[in-house]
């Protein structure tokens, strides 16, 4: 099997992945700095966790070009 099935597969996942992640985020109560306050630890922690998934994807994308087949053995 080529390699654009499992790629296509992986790029959903993480798709889903990120999506879930950003449910998390709530809206601030108000309309000032002072109102994003309580959200700054939940929001870093968002952006460095994909960060993190930006990384692995990218890693991920890049093993899959270096392959040509992808064989049972692989899934």
């Amino acid at each position: 099997m080529r390699t654009g099935r499992l790629e296509a597969f992986s790029d959903g996942v993480f798709a889903i992945i990120i999506t879930i992640m950003v449910l998390e985020l709530k809206v601030p109560e108000g309309d000032t700095l002072e109102a994003l306050k309580p959200l700054l630890p939940t929001f870093i922690t968002y952006v460095l966790s994909f960060i993190y998934l930006g990384i692995y994807w990218n890693n991920h994308h890049h093993l899959l070009h270096a392959s040509s087949l992808v064989n049972g053995k692989v899934l």
